[in-house]
């Protein structure tokens, strides 16, 4: 059971661990195919380099990696609902099934939950993982295996733009063209959102998030976070701003200006995160009537409606992959990462052979990732 396990402050080594052993009757064993690099598993480059996020400090050896997919080789005693051989895309997080939260449907916030990769939790980057059967969803036979560990940030995406209520019509708009937010636009325009805007500070970014679902772009501009808000409302004649504002940068301008280009009465939703404390236009969402609610991970249904979206081929994720890495050279795709290489870098599992043909210029693929 090869492993990519992070030592404090930041040295990163493999280890070949125990196969992990079954939980309970309704776990599964996976052997992890593929698994998507996050920028938060780069901010677990806080881990990397300083060996702490916020209020998770890396104090033992662990293993990163969250955004995975895989097959069933082993399953227990009371499993129904897949069999091995499967391909399955792997939820992260179990929670506790038993607070408040959990029966109230609102799993993503319970207190007790085990995240992959969340300290003391190892993650997903290795060579088998296990989950209980709920949290293994079978994938499509076209969906491959890269676009199956896509499923966790379109899953946060799903998640970010329910919250918002976006329908049929509506005019949203995006701070972000990393993955989430050009996930978030993919979304919106499957439900129905007629409008579909991203903001960012790098061209290269939006002029492919204009080829991929955004009806429109805007490049923040040197001048007041006030004046680039009524630019956005000018060029694309929102005239009352736009019915929903999504921040995926967690960066306080993008926030501030987001709330200034909100309709009086619309919907924001905070899914990036960035400082714990920023300077907020609080001002504005009152006398705007606005709705301000925060975005945690995901919850019920919202594995469910990603898969069913890329099954449906009304939102499609292979044109985000642009860096693929053998399992053996996961340090590279951490250091593509933090320096914003492409889009989205797939590390393939131990053995899995990589046949994903990807491009950082036109970055699209087909794959069919052998053992």
């Amino acid at each position: 059971n090869e492993t990519f396990v992070l030592h404090a402050k930041g040295q990163f080594l493999y280890a070949d661990r125990p196969v992990p052993k079954l939980p309970s009757p309704r776990h599964v064993l996976i052997r992890v195919m593929a698994t998507g690099l996050c920028g938060s598993d780069v901010r677990m480059s806080s881990y990397w380099q300083h060996g702490q996020i916020g209020q998770f400090v890396v104090r033992q050896p662990l293993v990163l990696g969250h955004e995975s997919a895989g097959e069933v080789v082993d399953i227990g005693s009371g499993v129904t609902t897949v069999q091995r051989g499967d391909r399955v895309a792997l939820e992260p997080g179990v929670p506790c099934q038993t607070c408040d939260y959990c029966r109230g449907g609102r799993y993503n916030l319970c207190a007790f939950m085990q995240f992959a990769a969340t300290p003391p939790y190892d993650g997903t980057l290795s060579t088998y993982y296990t989950l209980p059967e709920d949290f293994c969803f079978i994938l499509p036979p076209h969906i491959s295996i890269e676009e199956g560990a896509l499923v966790e940030p379109l899953s946060i995406a799903v998640h970010s733009v329910k919250l918002a209520g976006v329908t049929t019509g509506q005019s949203i708009l995006v701070f972000g063209a990393g993955p989430i937010g050009l996930l978030c636009c993919a979304v919106a325009k499957a439900l129905g959102a007629s409008t579909v805007l991203l903001v960012d500070i790098e061209q290269s970014r939006l002029t492919f998030a204009h080829r991929y679902a955004a009806t429109g772009t805007y490049r923040m501009e040197d001048k007041s976070l006030e004046e680039n808000a009524v630019s956005i409302m000018a060029n694309f004649r929102l005239s009352e701003g736009a019915d929903v504002v999504i921040d995926a940068t967690g960066a306080e301008s993008c926030i501030s200006c987001g709330v200034h280009a909100l309709r009086r009465g619309g919907t924001f939703v905070q899914t990036g995160l960035g400082a714990s404390n920023i300077v907020f236009p609080v001002g504005q969402i009152c006398s705007k009537e606005g709705t301000y609610k925060g975005s945690f991970r995901y919850g019920p249904g919202n594995y469910k409606m990603a898969i069913e979206l890329l099954n449906s081929k009304k939102v499609s994720v292979k044109e985000l992959i642009t860096h693929t890495h053998e399992f053996f050279r996961a340090e590279e795709a951490f250091e593509g990462v933090s320096r914003r290489q492409g889009i989205k870098s797939i590390i393939y599992g131990p053995g899995v052979q990589n046949v994903f043909v990807a491009s950082s210029d036109t970055p699209t693929g087909n794959s069919i990732a052998k053992i």
